[in-house]
């Protein structure tokens, strides 16, 4: 979601389709694709999520989505610390739900599995780090089921954050816990980039992220579950990421190897829709990518921009694709620049994926940078006060806007810039669940 921002830190025969992947091993099975392009004809003739269903059936009156990110990965947001007594972790937890609500928001998005680790008791990983400091030692509580109950309490809805393939901050595996699954399955691992993560292009690996995140689904009362931008990892210069071995053994039949990456994460995407729809039909599954698909310099389809990256040619994420055949409930993109940047101007951005989601039945939440207001280190619109509430007044002019989510919840607390409250005073004048 940054550096440290964000960045640093199916039912029916789809679903029958997903099983057999799972089941089966997809590399062995889609060595000429085609069983991947049976599960994208399949996918796309289900009903494409809780959101059209809705709408299907003429219910427009759900409010709109008022979000804020509560990163853990690093301490960035909570706990304030690593080593907090669990009555203090618990505390300030409360206190950041209770912000929430007083910033008139209905959704808070906690991140509960920030480095292949987790915030509850799971039987996949181990408890995280940014707990208590020691990776795998119990903290003394459950912070995602606390987080759910008092969340429901005050009317927010709570999403689980995930992060599918990073596994640690530094290239050590040593230094994981030895139970850890990179270190009992270190195939599975690829350093690059001074970070440690799992390969996407192995299908025992997606299946056992989604078992770790489908954990959590199954046990806790969840509204949604929730990506970020962190697929392939963000290009490093001068480096590759080994997965040689794996496209040789699984990339029969693609185009090339940017294709089968993308194949991969398109797997991952369809698989865990399709068994979050079998176990709990009512929870809502929703990624927030990077803000830009890809510049219309490398594609007609594209944005009006000249972003240094795209999610399609460097992450391997296709995420037009995902709104457009309906794979999620909602689409978040990371519109994190100001109006009328000329790289990457927020207006323009907000226009084209409006026309991308447009009719598709995915919602379309904004991710807005709060963390940029007031920074003396951001450009001159970040210090006008205002620049948020014009994102948001803008974007009501695109009907296939229905909220915006704020990165992220210390700032959302600190507003040292008087931006969230300029937010809040102009256009959450009442709360809205």
């Amino acid at each position: 979601m940054g550096r440290i921002t964000r960045r640093g830190f199916v039912t029916g025969t789809a679903g029958a389709l997903g099983g057999l992947i799972t089941a089966g091993g997809a590399g062995a099975a889609d060595r000429d694709g085609s069983l991947h392009r049976a599960v994208r004809d399949a996918a796309a003739g289900r009903p494409r999520g809780r959101a059209r269903a809705e709408r299907e059936a003429g219910d427009g009156t759900r409010g709109e989505f008022r979000g804020v990110w509560l990163a853990t990965v690093v301490n960035r947001d909570w706990p304030s610390r690593a080593g907090l007594t669990a009555e203090a972790q618990r505390a300030e937890l409360v206190g950041h739900l209770d912000t929430a609500v007083e910033r008139r928001l209905n959704t808070v998005v906690l991140q509960v599995r920030p480095t292949a680790d987790a915030l509850w008791p799971s039987p996949y990983e181990p408890w995280s780090q940014w707990l208590t400091g020691v990776q795998g030692r119990d903290p003394g509580w459950d912070p995602l089921g606390t987080a759910v109950e008092e969340a429901h309490r005050r009317g927010l809805a709570l999403h689980a954050w995930f992060n599918p393939y990073r596994v640690a901050n530094h290239t050590d595996p040593g230094r994981l816990v030895p139970e850890h699954p990179a270190r009992r399955n270190p195939g599975w691992v690829v350093p690059y980039g001074g970070k440690l993560y799992y390969n996407p292009g192995l299908p025992e690996v997606r299946r056992f992220v989604e078992d770790a995140m489908l954990d959590a689904v199954g046990r806790y009362d969840i509204d949604g579950v929730h990506w970020d931008d962190y697929f392939y990892p963000y290009p490093v210069k001068g480096q590759a990421f080994d997965d040689d071995e794996a496209y040789a053994r699984y990339g029969d039949g693609f185009a090339d190897r940017a294709a089968w990456r993308r194949a991969n994460i398109d797997l991952l995407v369809h698989e865990t829709a399709g068994r979050i729809k079998a176990l709990k039909p009512q929870v809502r599954f929703g990624i927030s990518p990077f803000g830009v698909w890809r510049n219309d310099s490398s594609d007609p389809l594209g944005s009006a921009t000249r972003a240094g990256a795209q999610t399609y040619d460097d992450l391997y994420a296709d995420t037009r694709t995902w709104v457009r055949e309906g794979r999620v409930d909602y689409l978040c993109p990371q519109l994190y620049w100001n109006i009328g940047l000329p790289a990457a101007d927020y207006a323009v951005l907000v226009r084209w994926w409006d026309e991308v989601a447009r009719g598709t039945g995915v919602d379309l939440y904004i991710g807005e940078a709060l963390y940029k207001a007031g920074d003396p280190a951001q450009p001159a619109a970040w210090q006008d006060p205002a620049e948020l509430s014009r994102h948001l007044t803008l974007a009501r002019r695109h009907a296939s806007v229905r909220g915006h989510c704020f990165f992220a919840a210390k700032e959302v607390a600190e507003d040292r810039s008087g931006a969230m409250a300029r937010v809040v005073a102009d256009h959450y004048t009442s709360r809205v669940r």
